[in-house]
């Protein structure tokens, strides 16, 4: 009985709760998740885990707009901020919903992409006059509207021709064949980098106000390691029986979002009682009126600022970007599988990811957010620390996300979290993402002096490089701006880059499979050759589509489709086989 009463605020304290025994469990994987990717917690349970995520992602996805609002020339108090931040939110639920239900169907969360910032920035302010040169104080209301609205629709043709490129990307299954050649040391960069890349997003926010950054760090570590296992006295009420009490460990699911409500209402009452100086990022006033004049209801629609424009130079811009995103995202899928307590994602799956990744980054196109949509790697880092890898849970998130786009009061009330708060949260869950990354050397031999240099080297050159291009942007001048731009996103994005090196480099030096981790890492996490065939059925049931799979698989022909479930290879069809042996 106590144990089904501790479903309403944790996991039971007096019960250790067992996974479906048909679910496995790749090697290295903490055996302490409360929720793996195929349980399904009670809907409130969803509610509340959904929410916390919702949180970590908010600051992240909202910042994207905030940045484009400066070069779109909207002023502060422009009602037209507050529709952008909403506009992104409720894509953002849309297509988490569509990436957990149809594509990879891995409890991660999409949203804005920083990858899309520079390309955007470039393309703004090589096509337009600089906002200062504008006089808008002397323009009427339709005149300034017409300025930002023609920029953001500039932005939208080149975020939607470029995502075609990642859904044929996708769909025709060239991600899959990539695969042959991503080894451990190609996806330790990777997502190594995505974690130590952002490092100064995280110190920028945080630095703010440091004591409440502190403060969220200091609640969020000492809730999720030193209190996780701390049993709490919860009333409940059953009907039949009355009030009693049970205990609970909430404390082990919700450390992230207690300490960001305790760190933002701390920081509420500190500004009302002007404790923080006019101007201190850990006001929640910040935002000044932007909450009243936002409507209670807007719902955002395709083409809500206008026809979308499409240029060459935005499009090849904003394709570096796309390519970015797909190097990233493959490791994210890598990352989130490890900590969610699922088999490494099949080849058909990440295939339909990239591919529904894409047609995300379509409809953010079409809709007008200003940036194109990727796997948000921080909320892989939330499923570290709260131990609920449920694929529900992500869904709940969406259509959490989706809601408050479409209620534009609570979308902009969440605009008021402090800065320093959203650092802490991000010094959190980027140090999680990190340690995610280095997870995987457990393959690796670490006393080999060749592995040692490939991942040394990928590391260090990926963070390097980029950083130099960050202080040195004019330094590329090829005499072809479009190439100029291009180089300039790949090679200032250092997961591409650390991944591309440990791609080239883990491929070109001579090394035994043994010695590079493939034999192990793939050992490991598919299972013996004895175990194969179970392995992979229960590789298949996780990441098989939620409708249809049964039909697909009683029909030859969906083998040869790179997105489906059935999928065998392009070489699947006995006649193309053949004919390959013919030519060969």
């Amino acid at each position: 009985m106590e144990d089904e009463n501790c479903e309403m605020l944790g996991p039971p304290a007096t019960l250790v709760k067992q996974q479906d025994e048909t679910l496995l469990r790749p090697s290295g994987v903490a055996n302490d998740l409360i929720y793996s990717i195929e349980d399904v917690p009670p809907w409130y349970q969803c509610m509340v885990y959904g929410f916390q995520h919702y949180l970590a992602m908010i600051g992240g996805t909202i910042s994207k707009p905030i940045i484009l609002a400066t070069f779109l020339c909207l002023e502060e108090d422009n009602p037209a901020r507050g529709a952008l931040v909403s506009t992104i939110i409720f894509m953002s639920g849309v297509i988490t919903l569509l990436q957990s239900t149809v594509g990879v169907r891995l409890p991660i969360i999409q949203g804005g992409n920083f990858a899309y910032v520079v390309p955007t920035v470039v393309l703004l302010t090589s096509t337009y006059e600089p906002c200062s040169a504008l006089p808008l104080a002397n323009m009427t209301v339709a005149a300034k509207e017409e300025v930002w609205q023609e920029r953001i629709r500039e932005v939208q043709g080149a975020i939607t021709v470029s995502a075609l490129f990642q859904v044929l990307i996708g769909f025709s299954g060239a991600v899959g064949v990539l695969l042959w050649w991503i080894t451990p040391l190609t996806v330790v960069p990777t997502v190594t980098l995505v974690g130590l890349s952002l490092f100064d997003v995280a110190s920028k926010e945080g630095a703010g106000h440091w004591g409440i950054c502190l403060l969220t760090v200091t609640l969020t570590v000492l809730f999720s390691q030193h209190m996780r296992d701390l049993n709490v006295p919860c009333p409940i009420y059953k009907k039949g029986q009355g009030l009693s009490t049970a205990t609970c460990q909430p404390f082990k699911t919700l450390s992230l979002l207690l300490a960001i409500i305790i760190a933002w209402m701390l920081c509420a009452i500190l500004t009302a009682y002007e404790v923080f100086p006019p101007g201190s990022a850990s006001r929640t006033d910040r935002t000044g009126s932007m909450l009243d004049v936002t409507p209670w209801f807007r719902f955002p629609y395709p083409g809500q600022w206008g026809l979308p424009r499409v240029s060459v130079a935005g499009t090849v811009g904003m394709l570096a970007a796309v390519f970015s995103s797909i190097i990233e995202s493959v490791g994210d899928y890598y990352a989130c599988a490890r900590v969610a307590g699922a088999p490494l994602p099949p080849v058909h799956a990440i295939n339909r990811g990239i591919g529904v990744e894409g047609i995300g980054c379509m409809m953010a196109g079409l809709w007008g957010t200003g940036s194109g949509t990727t796997s948000y790697s921080g909320n892989i880092g939330v499923i570290s620390i709260t131990k609920v890898g449920s694929r529900r849970v992500i869904q709940y998130s969406g259509i959490i996300m989706v809601v408050c786009g479409v209620v534009a009061k609570v979308g902009a009330m969440f605009v008021t979290i402090p800065g320093p708060v959203i650092g802490g949260v991000f010094i959190i869950k980027f140090s999680m993402i990190t340690a995610v990354g280095l997870s995987t050397l457990q393959h690796v031999d670490l006393t080999s002096s060749r592995n040692l240099f490939v991942l040394g080297f990928s590391i260090f050159f990926g963070l390097a490089l980029p950083k130099w291009l960050e202080v040195n942007p004019s330094a590329l001048n090829t005499g072809e701006p479009l190439l100029d731009q291009t180089l300039l996103v790949l090679l200032h994005t250092p997961m591409f880059l650390g991944g591309l090196i440990g791609l080239i480099l883990d491929n070109t030096i001579p090394g035994t499979d043994e010695e590079r981790g493939v034999l192990r890492w793939r050992g490991e996490t598919f299972g013996t050759q004895q175990d194969q065939d179970e392995d992979d059925r229960l590789t298949s049931r996780c990441y098989e589509l939620p409708f249809g799979t049964p039909g697909t698989q009683k029909r030859k022909w969906t083998k040869c489709l790179p997105f489906c479930p059935s999928f065998e290879g392009y070489f699947c069809c006995e006649s193309l086989r053949n004919r390959v042996k013919n030519v060969c």
